[in-house]
């Protein structure tokens, strides 16, 4: 009995390795589309230019008008060395390339969002990009480095410590683009899909900066397999004007607004052009 128990085991693990083998080659003729159905109904940008008609996502990450804004807001990014948070897919550090930066490091600390820049790179011919896998509050804790500017697309609103993001930027860089969801207490609680994911308000004190936090869960976002929010199943949101306090208290005195939308369908944002007082 013991010996035929063995025999089916052996026979299934022959039967599961050969099903995964095979799920791990592509036996089509190589093409663009096969590395992103790596990722199928997973990506959340539309490739740019002549890649438009390959099958990825749908928003206009590649050819995002906030990003340009910010080029004109920071005076320019030719000849200029970027750090970019949270790059996602890649959209905007193609944009970051294009508007004549010297070189980009882009830290991603999502696996997944990583492998699609490395894809993105590899499709568009990137140049003077680096992605890096890692925490981003990690790498700029440790960071010595001096950039001319730092872009922060969508990446505020999914910190644990969103002060200290700004803080440790004001270390990096003397010039900061930020694109972020905020809490308005009176817009979000008109949205009970939006304001069943807030749970909690505590009191912050980062550094000597009095501030509040609203704390936002991800709740059943968790469950997608696109999912490219925080590294924890919350995340704290700030107000509008505790974001731009929190800019001018480290130091970021020269604040351009841009994109205001309070009505935003996942909750009110906007865009801020910071440039700090040396």
């Amino acid at each position: 009995m013991l010996s035929q128990l063995r025999s089916w085991r052996l026979r299934r693990t022959d039967r599961t390795s050969a099903t995964n083998i095979s799920d791990g080659y592509v036996d089509l003729p190589p093409s663009e589309q096969n590395a992103l159905d790596i990722f199928s109904g997973e990506w959340s940008s539309q490739l740019p230019g002549n890649w438009k008609k390959l099958k990825a996502g749908t928003i206009s990450l590649f050819d995002d008008s906030r990003i340009r804004w910010a080029a004109d807001q920071l005076a320019g990014l030719t000849g200029q060395r970027v750090l970019e948070l949270g790059p996602l897919e890649g959209g905007h550090t193609y944009m970051l390339e294009i508007l004549g930066a010297e070189s980009v490091i882009a830290v991603e600390a999502n696996k997944k969002a990583y492998l699609k820049c490395l894809i993105i790179k590899e499709i568009l011919d990137l140049k003077r990009c680096r992605f890096m896998l890692g925490d981003c509050i990690a790498f700029l804790r440790e960071n010595q480095i001096s950039f001319d500017a730092c872009f922060a697309s969508g990446i505020l609103y999914h910190m644990r410590e969103p002060s200290e993001l700004i803080y440790l930027i004001s270390k990096a860089s003397n010039k900061v683009f930020l694109w972020t969801h905020f809490y308005d207490e009176k817009v979000i609680e008109s949205k009970p899909n939006i304001s069943s994911k807030f749970s909690a308000t505590v009191n912050r004190n980062y550094k000597g900066f009095d501030h509040v936090l609203h704390r936002y869960e991800y709740g059943d976002a968790l469950n997608w397999a696109g999912f490219c929010g925080g590294t924890a199943p919350y995340s704290y949101w700030m107000t509008r004007d505790a974001i731009l306090d929190c800019l001018r208290f480290f130091g970021f005195k020269d604040l351009r607004i841009g994109f205001d939308e309070p009505d935003h369908p996942n909750g009110p944002c906007f865009c801020v052009a910071a440039v700090r007082s040396v």
